[in-house]
Order: C-alpha cells, then sequence, then structure tokens
C-alpha cells in the first residue's frame, strides 16, 4: 500500500508542478509529508486534492477498502493536521524518516 501512495503521491506532483513532497512515509493509519506550498493555494486544496486523488485511486486497486469503507466516499479522515517549518526542518525530516517503528526516539527526551 506504502509503494502505492508514494506512485500516486509522485503522479500529483507531475499534474501540479508547483507542490513539491519533500518526505512522504506511513505508518499503519496515517500518512506524513513534508511540503512546499505556494503561497497562492491554500492548505486546506492541496489537502483535498492529496486525499481526492488517492481515495479513488486506492479504492479502485485495492477492492476490500470498499467493504471496508463502506457508506462513505473516502478513506481518509475529514481532518488533518498542518504545521509550518520553521527553523528546525531536521526535527521534522527525522519524525517522518521514522515514522512506523516501534521507538523513533520521542520517548528518550530530557528535559534537564
Amino acid at each position: 500500500m506504502k509503494a502505492f501512495i508514494l506512485g500516486r503521491i509522485r503522479e500529483i506532483e507531475e499534474h501540479y508542478p508547483e507542490l513539491m513532497f519533500k518526505q512522504v512515509n506511513t505508518d499503519k493509519d496515517h500518512v506524513h509529508m513534508l511540503m512546499s506550498i505556494p503561497p497562492s493555494w491554500s492548505i486546506g486544496k492541496v489537502v483535498g486534492i492529496v486525499k481526492a486523488n488517492t481515495t479513488k485511486a486506492m479504492k479502485a486497486n485495492f477492492p476490500y477498502l470498499k467493504q471496508v469503507y463502506w457508506g462513505t466516499g473516502s478513506i481518509w479522515s475529514e481532518g488533518y493536521f498542518v504545521s509550518t517549518v520553521g527553523i528546525d526542518r531536521t526535527t521534522i525530516e527525522a519524525y517522518i524518516t521514522n515514522q512506523g517503528k516501534a521507538d523513533s526516539g520521542q520517548n528518550n527526551f530530557k528535559l534537564f
């Protein structure tokens, strides 16, 4: 499934060259992306493009999803989380890279 989603994201980039997916990784039930979006685009519009383009293709290629997500047009949740990248892009890239690993080191943080 991960390879399929990554392929769809590359297709989105081809159709919308102004959207740049810098990094993408998946976990069991979610996807994290580091993107560059032009200021003239709303984040909601971009999320909508990603969800719409991946949902239709995933339902077509993985028929069991139609049974799991019956009664709804989508397989994604209605919401999403967005944060801007300021000074510490490296931390965000490491977090995305470590998605799906048992312990990404988050519990080893020490305040003092």
